[in-house]
């Protein structure tokens, strides 16, 4: 039995979320799209994963962010 069956995040980890919309969009879209400066200035995975893990809106407006990628 499935918990979470309309869950389209269910085990995606945020490494792998962020992964996939850096691929698709690059640092500097994905920086006017959510402005933290850990996507702005001097970028990167870790860094990035540090500061969502932290901060539940900016969380929030990445997995948005991603569900909306997977729509188009």
């Amino acid at each position: 039995m499935n918990p979470q069956p309309n869950n389209p995040l269910h085990g995606k980890t945020l490494e792998a979320i962020l992964t996939e919309l850096v691929d698709h969009y690059g640092w500097e879209r994905l920086g006017q799209k959510v402005r933290i400066n850990s996507f702005i200035n001097d970028p990167s995975i870790k860094s990035s994963l540090t500061f969502l893990r932290k901060t539940e809106w900016a969380r929030k407006q990445v997995e948005e962010i991603y569900l909306q990628m997977n729509e188009e």
